[in-house]
């Protein structure tokens, strides 16, 4: 993955903060990890990638943040399904913008949502995932993008 592809992502994540919120967001550096200690907060948003590469995407955050992000939205019901929602429409989003930069054969999935870490069945293990910090009104959230372009 190439540091413009990255940027794909970092965008998509500053453009969704910015429209939700005139509080400021910080993206870190990104870094990389095992697929054996995948990076996770209490709720994941993830999306399937086919086509010109496959794999996932998926935002993860915790509780508290998606709770800032439902009020600030101005929802009153707090509920885990909210939340769920919530994350399932961030990592749809950024996913979906990604699509747009990157053409009509990256193909992406309808997001499903977890508690917690994603496990081996979505993350292949011999395989690295890049992880992208997000920090918004004090709280810590991450995008991981784990892509393998696909072989002809």
């Amino acid at each position: 993955m190439t540091e413009e592809q990255l940027q794909v992502f970092i965008n998509g994540v500053n453009n969704y903060f910015q429209q939700i919120s005139k509080n400021e967001i910080t993206v870190g550096t990104p870094y990389l990890v095992e697929n054996t200690h995948p990076a996770a907060k209490d709720y994941t948003g993830i999306i399937g990638i086919s086509g010109i590469s496959e794999g996932i995407v998926y935002f993860t955050a915790p509780k508290d943040l998606l709770e800032r992000m439902l009020v600030m939205l101005g929802e009153r019901d707090l509920s885990e399904a909210n939340m769920i929602d919530l994350v399932g429409e961030v990592a749809n989003t950024i996913s979906g913008n990604a699509r747009s930069e990157f053409g009509e054969n990256f193909d992406i999935s309808v997001p499903f949502v977890i508690k917690g870490a994603p496990d081996e069945i979505t993350l292949p293990r011999k395989d690295r995932s890049y992880v992208i910090p997000v920090e918004w009104c004090e709280r810590k959230a991450s995008i991981v993008v784990a892509l393998r372009k696909k072989l002809n």
